[in-house]
């Protein structure tokens, strides 16, 4: 893996598209955010898993389209995990962020990014990859199997999307909860907390896993573990289960 300023980023980009293919390596390997990348091509995800699984070539990071001949990414995103746990997997996809939310947060991607016209989402795969190789880069195994419940909220800080599961934890039915504020889900002095602490982490293109305390529509406030990250047009992707019903235990 790339260890120092010196060696280039060695990228695997895996797209049934050979077009698509060639603008990210484009992109990546232009170094105009002075990340220097090298990037090799797979149009056929089983090609890709090969490539991880010889001696060639040490990956410091995959990005994979969606929907692909034979293979998911979220399909290939396991069969990586079976030899390189720690490997970080960016979905690079024109797929729906609703669609696939569930899915990015039960499988462990370390990033989503969704495709458009452009260069701006070319130029935010740069951040991404660069964030994903230069932090851990991965969700927490131990967490991961804690947060049951996805919600989606956007610019405006209010949930556009969540599912059942996330509603229930806080006493809601879905249609409750979209339009509501983040805000109105947690107790004042929890508020400040994710302010201060949570969101300008999220918001400089990482993730944030722990405890917070959330408010229930009954007015009671229980412990819940949490998973916040961002996604496209500054939307974020929050995952949540409640540790006092399950007694279970996350990372701070």
């Amino acid at each position: 893996m790339a260890t120092t300023t010196d060696e280039p980023v060695q990228v695997l980009h895996v797209d049934d598209s050979s077009g698509l293919g060639d603008l990210v390596q484009h992109y990546l390997e232009a170094g105009e955010s002075g990340l220097r990348c090298e990037v090799t091509t797979e149009t056929a995800p089983r090609d890709a898993l090969e490539r991880i699984r010889g001696s060639e070539t040490a990956f410091d990071c995959v990005v994979t389209d969606y929907r692909m001949p034979g293979m998911t990414g979220i399909e290939l995103l396991d069969a990586i995990r079976e030899t390189e746990p720690t490997l970080p997997v960016l979905l690079f996809s024109r797929e729906e962020t609703d669609s696939v939310a569930a899915e990015i947060i039960s499988a462990g991607l370390s990033d989503y990014l969704q495709k458009g016209y452009g260069t701006e989402p070319y130029t935010m795969l740069i951040r991404r990859v660069e964030h994903a190789v230069h932090s851990e880069g991965q969700f927490d195994a131990s967490v991961e199997a804690e947060l049951d419940g996805v919600g989606i909220i956007g610019p405006d800080e209010r949930f556009e999307r969540v599912d059942e599961l996330y509603a229930s934890v806080y006493g809601y039915e879905p249609d409750e909860i979209v339009g509501k504020h983040w805000t109105e889900l947690h107790p004042d002095s929890e508020v400040d907390h994710v302010r201060s602490n949570v969101l300008p982490v999220v918001r400089e293109g990482g993730k944030w896993e722990g405890r917070s305390e959330g408010l229930r529509a009954d007015g009671d406030t229980f412990t819940e573990s949490k998973l916040v990250t961002a996604l496209d047009d500054e939307r974020l992707l929050i995952a949540v289960s409640d540790i006092d019903q399950t007694g279970s235990v996350s990372g701070d």
